[in-house]
């Protein structure tokens, strides 16, 4: 068994201090993980374990709101994997997140970790949830909500569905048309997901085209 999975168990939530967290996490053993902070607790994820199903409805998820947001004109700074850190509150490691339009150009590009006490929280994050679910509904929703992000998306990797959500007032509530890129018809996206396991991204990235581009005119 390794170092990683003797000291610390993964996928739930264990009381620790922020200085103990950054302590661990700064560990070349975690390397390989992604780390949330929150209310005096952290979580780790092995990013070994995603498998195949998560990365193909991640990279789906992450073309898709590439191609509408170039078909759309907007300005989009994208993060994948990215760490955000609040020093000694949270910290965040979403599978997806974008600062859209007027703050597309607020992070500059030597930037590793983002600091949101220095820059703003993402306007768009996402995380993909095969076996992780519960939690990115639960605990990670709240997380979020405390950040001040502006929308919340759980890809359901299993049922092919996204739970979407509009934050705002430390609070959030189901949306079926983001907000944040406007247009975007969550249900499109879900029809996506489920093409995706009957043919291969390209062919799903040609057919969203269509859809974008038949909306738009």
């Amino acid at each position: 068994m390794s170092q990683l999975n003797t000291q610390v168990q993964m996928e739930t939530w264990i009381l620790m201090s922020w200085e103990e967290f950054i302590q661990l996490t700064s560990d070349p053993a975690y390397g390989k993980t992604k780390a949330y902070y929150h209310n005096g607790r952290m979580r780790l994820e092995e990013i070994a374990a995603l498998g195949n199903p998560h990365s193909r409805a991640h990279g789906i998820v992450m073309g898709a709101v590439f191609l509408f947001a170039t078909l759309k004109g907007l300005d989009l700074d994208i993060h994948d994997n990215c760490t955000y850190r609040k020093a000694g509150y949270a910290e965040v490691q979403p599978d997806a997140s974008y600062y859209v339009g007027a703050n597309a150009e607020v992070v500059p590009w030597e930037a590793t970790i983002i600091d949101l006490n220095q820059y703003p929280a993402p306007d768009l994050v996402i995380e993909v949830a095969y076996s992780s679910l519960t939690d990115d509904r639960g605990e990670k929703r709240l997380l979020y909500e405390s950040l001040g992000v502006k929308e919340y998306w759980i890809i359901d990797v299993q049922n092919a569905s996204i739970w979407a959500f509009a934050v705002a007032d430390r609070g959030s509530r189901r949306i079926d048309q983001s907000i944040v890129l406007p247009g975007l018809e969550i249900a499109v996206l879900e029809e996506a997901f489920r093409r995706s396991r009957e043919m291969n991204h390209g062919k799903v990235s040609a057919w969203l085209m269509n859809q974008f581009q038949s909306e738009m005119s």
